[in-house]
């Protein structure tokens, strides 16, 4: 058997374990280590095992990992989420669907702080639904918007998933947040849409509601303040190169920390238990891309990206069907598989092809471009069935919703992620803008 085929059946090897419910990282592990023994000998990979997860987990790039997630915890555990959640139903409650818009934007916002789409979509949601269950909004309404707006959380920087793209593409993490923020509105403008057509459409699953008085509003802004402090100082912070991403998320996990306890939101047993929670987390992201490190160096050594892209130039495909096809790859696999394990697995075998391609930009363009579009891709994977995970855990927060329909509810946002895959591949721009202008 050949090298790339050797290689191939790695993928292959990999699924399985994976349909047989192995959790992704020893997967990973065991196959990219069982797999470069066969190719270089047990010695080597010994060494190698006994080597990385040093390398690895010292790596100061991945100390920003558990500081945004740490940030993200203060924030659902002090009770911002619901401040946030307030101001913008306030606003827009009172329109037909409001509560629905009032939901995307306020995952938008969470996202901003948070960078998961789980938690986002986990944490809106238990202030969301008991609301929207009360002004009697649809099933399908409910947990089609609070599904697809979690998924924000792994778009809108800072976010945890931007900053393993970030790491395994060797990308500069604050261009690629930068890239990140206009795919990042359209995907809030698309979402918003969707709701407005969806109750002209269905106006039953949507009663409206009065109008928040004048005071209300104002309370409403005066208690949100400090979610705007925390946005404006770390992202600020970045872009304006006050601070590096690590510092600006440490910067950042202190001050919701701090106001969160100065608010009589969060005791010393939160505090505790938010530091233990994000330590669960973070050794679990660590652990996978320790697998993915091993799993991603076994490919190399099988010369399988080598000979896909070798493949990708005799084919005589355009450049831009090869990315369709990737793109739908992702789709593919995003209905059985969570996003941070997909773009591990795939990324060190999709990414090389891309970049030996000619899509008439700078590489370094091309590697931001394609890592949104992945993320984006990723994104929409989220709500697919058989396995979306945001529907799943939205489900559940539901209740007495059946599963059949909160995927019926997150079909037309389906739809308009699609749609915002189209636009981002006929006009990169909307990534690169950004970009281009400040560098």
């Amino acid at each position: 058997m050949s090298d790339p085929a050797l290689g191939l059946l790695g993928f292959v090897v990999l699924f399985v374990l994976l349909i047989l419910r192995v959790p992704v990282a020893p997967a990973m592990l065991v196959t990219g280590f069982c797999g470069g023994s066969l190719l270089i000998g047990w010695g080597p990979m010994l060494t190698k095992f006994y080597n990385d997860p040093y390398h690895l987990f010292s790596s100061y790039a991945l100390s920003v990992i558990p500081f945004f997630l740490l940030m993200g915890v203060f924030a659902a555990r002090g009770g911002l989420s619901a401040d946030l959640f307030n101001l913008v139903n306030s606003w827009l409650g009172h329109r037909r669907g409001g509560v629905a818009l009032a939901s995307i934007c306020a995952c938008a916002g969470f996202g901003s702080i948070c960078g998961s789409s789980l938690a986002t979509a986990t944490t809106i949601g238990r202030i969301a639904i008991p609301e929207m269950r009360r002004l009697n909004y649809g099933s399908a309404l409910t947990g089609g918007t609070l599904a697809a707006g979690g998924t924000l959380g792994i778009l809108i920087p800072p976010s945890v998933v931007l900053v393993v793209c970030a790491i395994i593409t060797e990308q500069n993490l604050i261009k690629l947040f930068i890239a990140a923020l206009g795919p990042a509105l359209v995907a809030v403008l698309g979402y918003l849409g969707t709701i407005m057509i969806y109750v002209r459409l269905r106006p039953a699953s949507a009663p409206t509601v009065q109008r928040s008085d004048r005071a209300l509003r104002r309370r409403s802004l005066r208690s949100a303040w400090h979610i705007a402090f925390i946005f404006c100082l770390v992202l600020g912070g970045i872009y304006l190169g006050w601070f590096t991403p690590t510092e600006a998320a440490a910067i950042g996990a202190f001050c919701t920390a701090v106001l969160a306890y100065v608010l009589g939101r969060m005791r010393w047993s939160d505090l505790i238990a938010g530091i233990k929670e994000t330590a669960v987390t973070s050794a679990a992201i660590y652990l996978i891309l320790l697998g993915a490190q091993f799993f991603g160096a076994f490919l190399a050594l099988s010369g399988l990206p080598t000979a896909l892209s070798a493949w990708i130039a005799q084919s005589g495909l355009t450049p831009y069907l090869i990315l369709i096809l990737f793109l739908g790859i992702y789709i593919l696999l995003g209905c059985l598989m969570e996003s941070l394990s997909m773009l591990l697995i795939t990324m060190p075998l999709f990414f090389p092809a891309i970049m030996g391609l000619d899509f008439g930009m700078p590489a370094e363009e091309l590697a931001l471009w394609f890592g949104i579009l992945a993320l984006v891709v990723v994104e929409t994977g989220l709500i697919t069935p058989p396995m979306g995970m945001n529907v799943l855990v939205i489900n559940a927060l539901i209740k007495d919703a059946p599963l059949a329909d909160t995927f019926k509810g997150v079909s037309p946002f389906v739809v308009a992620d699609l749609i915002r895959i189209g636009l981002l591949i006929a006009a990169p721009s909307i990534t690169l803008f950004l970009v281009r202008l400040l560098w």
